[in-house]
């Protein structure tokens, strides 16, 4: 078989409809949750997110793998997202900083994926009716074939009210080696980023990462200057454990969630989530920043949402606002140096309009350390 010979294979949702293409990447069958994200580049980054563990990625840019995978842009260790589909995938990558082709890096991944596929048509459906589950199969199916594909897509398990995070966290605590004196942050592990550790040591962070299960007596006795909570795919509502350590760590540290720590800290607080219809997935979304008035370009990737008017008490003020939604897409305490983002601002698609927040909690936690360091009353000198 010549690299230019497509063997048939079909995607198939819950509904029935089907979308013929041809397969690439692993040979087989994939089920998942099926999203797309509107980013022109960025695919390594995007498969290598853990935020997408259990979905299938949708691309609605049409050419996608044309400057093949550099082992300096993945996210984690592995790819995440369980399925590809794209309307075109190059099977020539022209860049000198690549490693490798899509097609070899999806081989050797177990990635299965389908090309060929009218992306447009599949991104309005999903737009217009929601989110769904689906399959890439890689074979020639008759129409027997196809409704059995649809119920197997239709009986596959449901992201919502999962906790995902124990298949995503790392096993063990671990440290980034730091060479000069400097405030330790605790991140708590969902489904982190790369690009979040080196955005904290870049602001002047001494980071250690803690499975998603740590207790707070248990983050507390590392002796921090301040907590992370990092994004992750999944239900938010999930991981109970999470929102028990958010909620009794509130107050003590400066604390900073992204993504799915933003809706960790709601539901810590009281507050509820809700799931939107299609998410957010994209590097190309205008958000308001409500204490500048001015607008930033983020990196999006998420399905649920936090309602703020369901906190109790008033707790959280919306500081940022999603200009295509109205939804909210970050908060901050009224008393405690506790503010979130449901973006990425770890990623760069404006490409520094998001920049500030890191060095926003970096200033937090040095505020804190300062006041640490003070003396007590008891050991001030009487007289």
């Amino acid at each position: 078989m010549s690299m230019f010979d497509k063997p048939p294979a079909v995607l198939v949702l819950e509904d029935g409809n089907a979308y013929h293409g041809y397969a690439f990447g692993k040979q087989g069958e994939t089920i998942g949750e099926i999203v797309f994200n509107t980013s022109m580049t960025g695919y390594q980054e995007i498969l290598t997110d853990p935020s997408y563990h259990g979905q299938i990625v949708t691309m609605t840019y049409p050419h996608i793998g044309n400057y093949g995978v550099s082992v300096y842009d993945m996210e984690s260790n592995k790819p995440f997202a369980r399925g590809f589909i794209v309307r075109e995938f190059s099977r020539l990558a022209s860049n000198y900083r690549s490693n490798q082709d899509i097609q070899s890096f999806m081989q050797q991944h177990q990635i299965v994926g389908i090309e060929g596929v009218d992306t447009r048509a599949l991104t309005r459906r999903l737009r217009q009716g929601g989110v769904v589950k689906g399959i890439i199969w890689h074979g020639e199916a008759d129409d027997a074939k196809l409704s059995e594909l649809a119920q197997r897509a239709r009986d596959h398990e449901d992201i919502d009210g999962r906790d995902m995070t124990p298949e995503v966290t790392t096993a063990l605590p671990y440290a980034r080696p730091s060479f000069a004196s400097r405030p330790r942050v605790i991140v708590m592990d969902f489904g982190i980023k790369h690009s979040i550790v080196y955005k904290l040591e870049l602001a002047g962070a001494e980071v250690i990462v803690v499975p998603a299960q740590t207790t707070p007596a248990q983050i507390m006795a590392l002796n921090p200057s301040g907590l992370v909570l990092s994004n992750g795919p999944g239900d938010p509502d999930g991981p109970k454990y999470a929102h028990n350590t958010a909620w009794q760590i509130m107050g003590l540290l400066p604390t900073y969630g992204i993504c799915m720590g933003h809706q960790i800290l709601g539901l810590a607080a009281g507050g509820k989530t809700y799931k939107l219809t299609h998410g957010h997935h994209g590097a190309n979304t205008p958000v308001k920043n409500t204490l500048t008035g001015e607008v930033e370009i983020t990196s999006q990737n998420h399905n649920y949402v936090v309602d703020i008017d369901s906190i109790p008490g008033g707790q959280f003020k919306a500081t940022h606002i999603n200009l295509n939604d109205d939804t909210l897409e970050g908060m901050a305490h009224v008393r405690y140096p506790v503010f979130s983002v449901q973006y990425h601002p770890e990623a760069s698609p404006g490409p520094h309009d998001a920049s500030y927040l890191f060095n926003r909690f970096i200033k937090e936690v040095n505020a804190f350390e300062g006041a640490r360091s003070l003396p007590s009353l008891a050991q001030q000198p009487v007289g």
